[in-house]
């Protein structure tokens, strides 16, 4: 008894934070590259969830009449783990709409043996299902299927930049060639690279398990991948971050240059992982607003 009204309590507070006007199953049909067995997600008080096997996308819409038609998916991270839905989803969600820019929270799959075929690219399928669905039904939710853009934090900032260099192959159903290509990224404290010199050890060992083969690590090193037609990208990152080394958006930052790709990067002495104290939140946000602004996406 007393166990269920705990689970209540966490239910209603859950309900009460998450302002979503609306979530929806990501997948209208069966989940592609998924095994038939129970659903067994579990949702923390703290808002972290983990063993995510039914993807779905919360939609934050701007008030009446203020939309701008710039849009972006946000992909939480929690090194392919966990997902930080909130502080790295919903909360960031709620601020882009209060500037007129509609946002969708991606809760992906987490990848498992347990769930999926192919646990690698499982996230992926996710990120390239969002931005298809968007783009389908972009009038409903009175977006520019020009102006979308994907958001991610730490591995959901792999998953973003994944998605946005490995847009050409889709690994979805996408009959009517629907464009999987990001406008923009946008990338927060993101790993990277999965190389042992650079990489985040759990992100690598939890997409690819515990032995990947060196072709695994370099398909999805995405600094290997960047070319003429990778989408503009924001970066911002901690020197002082003990996670995930800072040298991950250095590199990307580079061959993003080297590519004569639009670029703005921040770095800050201190923030370590998660940005919990410093910067604040409108510090880099506001950043990435001017942004955004500057490669002409937002009035």
């Amino acid at each position: 008894m007393i166990k269920s009204i705990g689970l209540y309590i966490i239910f209603l507070l859950w309900s009460a934070q998450c302002l979503a006007q609306q979530e929806i199953s990501l997948y209208t049909g069966p989940i592609p590259n998924a095994k038939d067995v129970p659903d067994q997600e579990v949702k923390r008080s703290d808002f972290v969830v983990s063993k995510v096997s039914r993807p779905t996308l919360s939609v934050f819409l701007p008030p009446e009449g203020k939309a701008n038609g710039a849009a972006v998916i946000i992909c939480p991270g929690g090194g392919y783990g966990v997902l930080v839905i909130k502080r790295e989803g919903y909360d960031v969600a709620e601020a882009f709409t209060k500037m007129g820019i509609t946002a969708f929270v991606l809760k992906y799959r987490l990848p498992s043996d347990e769930t999926m075929v192919d646990k690698s690219i499982g996230p992926l399928q996710d990120a390239q299902q969002a931005i298809k669905t968007i783009r389908q039904r972009a009038t409903e939710w009175h977006v520019d299927p020009q102006k979308l853009g994907i958001m991610g934090f730490s591995a959901g900032g792999h998953l973003a930049a994944t998605a946005g260099t490995h847009y050409a192959k889709s690994l979805i159903d996408n009959p009517t060639g629907v464009s999987l290509r990001p406008n923009f990224m946008i990338l927060v404290y993101p790993v990277i690279s999965l190389t042992e010199k650079i990489g985040h050890a759990g992100t690598r060992g939890n997409l690819l398990g515990p032995s990947p083969s060196p072709e695994q690590i370099k398909l999805y090193s995405n600094e290997e991948h960047v070319d003429s037609s990778t989408p503009p990208t924001f970066l911002t990152h901690a020197g002082d971050d003990k996670v995930v080394p800072v040298a991950n958006s250095l590199v990307f930052y580079e061959a993003l240059q080297r590519n004569g790709i639009l670029t703005d990067m921040h770095l800050y002495a201190k923030g370590d992982h998660g940005y919990l104290k410093t910067p604040a939140f409108d510090e880099w946000f506001g950043r990435c607003l001017h942004w955004l602004r500057q490669i002409e996406l937002t009035p």
